[in-house]
């Protein structure tokens, strides 16, 4: 290589460096950085027994059917799962409709049976997971009522005995 190819190309390195930082600023802000955590957290409370509000925030922000609230110690929650460990099926299943994340709690408080069965089959370890707050899929499956009547006492035959650990 020349000395003026060098000298070049260091130039143009030198001023793309420079310009990289500048092009990158100048991207839109993150969903994160346009919704407060207080909004976050109120669309996690409303999950748990206010179907109009969440319908209302989602309406107005999609995106918050994937927040969680960290309420600390390592205890986050989604608003479907604010629906599951309070047997809140309108909400989960409108949750489910809009595309949330579904997990294995809340199928065990909708009924859900064989998903359920066939999942701790395959990852029998879960049968002791811990979901928001600590709520096991006995208390999910309880929460479930009626509908989640056998995935509860399946629950309680692979000898799940608690409703809540700490976390």
């Amino acid at each position: 290589m020349e000395r003026k190819d060098f000298i070049r190309l260091g130039l143009i390195g030198t001023f793309g460096l420079q310009v990289i930082p500048v092009i990158g600023s100048k991207r839109s802000k993150s969903f994160e950085e346009n919704v407060s955590l207080q909004t976050i957290k109120e669309f996690v409370v409303a999950g748990h027994s206010n179907l109009s509000k969440v319908k209302v925030m989602l309406k107005s922000l999609p995106n918050l059917i994937y927040c969680r609230h960290d309420w600390g110690g390592g205890d986050f929650e989604e608003a479907i799962e604010g629906a599951g460990h309070v047997g809140n099926k309108k909400i989960a299943e409108y949750l489910i409709n809009e595309g949330a994340r579904v997990n294995l709690f809340v199928l065990a408080m909708l009924g859900k049976t064989e998903i359920v069965k066939t999942t701790l089959e395959q990852f029998p370890n879960l049968l002791h997971a811990k979901g928001a707050h600590g709520f096991t899929l006995l208390h999910h499956a309880k929460a479930g009522g009626k509908e989640s009547e056998e995935i509860y006492n399946y629950l309680i035959e692979k000898g799940l005995t608690e409703s809540k650990y700490n976390i």
